[in-house]
């Protein structure tokens, strides 16, 4: 399901490269081809220096320029650096699309404190960093509902009342997920250069399509054919 679509911050180009977009046409400078509620891949390999989580999502951006909500990417294979999302492109026109790629600083928490916490290694500061994360995640949540599911688990994470494996179940819920997968909290976001898409009606995918030359389809009296004579061919 596509996330909430929410401004982006300012890009910093070439931290996390986005390379080998596809589909595309001679580099972008034609079209890649659609119909109307068709479903495609889109594709991008996306990477980053270092052991931090990097994370992608596409934008489709209608012929009028407008974007709309965006969709999150998956590893295609793990260790080969490929992205893909499946996405489907509204009515005939000329679109475009971009690849998003950016770090995701809580799940490169969540693997940190899986192994930190139970050990018993710098538990208080792993949990405080992630309330922190978790705060921050907030701030850019437009639901009432999400919001306090993401304030709740920083709550829980800083409860010293509580065993520290249990303030860790606390920010790991399914409902906590639901939230950042819609909201996820996004730094070094670094955008692809557009791309063209050409959406055709649906009959694009079946049509059958016929050319005949008029000055070919003359009569024994004119054999040199003109749009009058060819006219009388159409049926056929």
């Amino acid at each position: 399901m596509p996330a909430t679509h929410h401004s982006a911050p300012a890009p910093a180009v070439g931290r996390i490269p986005v390379l080998d977009v596809r589909p595309a046409v001679l580099q972008g400078r034609r079209p890649a081809k659609a119909v109307t509620g068709e479903a495609f891949e889109i594709s991008a390999t996306v990477f980053r220096e270092g052991h931090d989580a990097v994370a992608a999502n596409v934008v489709l951006r209608d012929p009028r320029g407008r974007p709309g909500p965006w969709t999150p990417m998956r590893e295609l294979a793990p260790g080969t650096d490929r992205w893909g999302a499946t996405v489907t492109a509204g009515e005939p026109g000329l679109w475009s699309f971009t690849v998003e790629a950016w770090g995701d600083p809580v799940t490169t928490w969540r693997h940190r404190a899986r192994i930190k916490v139970p050990a018993g290694t710098d538990t208080e500061s792993v949990l405080e960093e992630g309330a922190r994360l978790y705060e921050r995640a907030a701030a850019d949540v437009t639901e009432s509902q999400g919001r306090r599911d993401l304030l709740a688990a920083a709550g829980a994470l800083r409860d010293t009342s509580r065993p520290a494996a249990s303030r860790l179940a606390a920010a790991l819920t399914p409902e906590v997920d639901a939230v950042l997968a819609r909201h996820p909290l996004r730094e070094l976001v670094t955008t692809s250069d557009p791309l063209p898409l050409l959406v055709e009606r649906e009959r694009a995918l079946y049509g059958s399509w016929y050319e005949f030359f008029p000055r070919s389809e003359g009569t024994p009296e004119q054999p040199h054919g003109t749009f009058r004579t060819a006219e009388r061919r159409l049926d056929a």
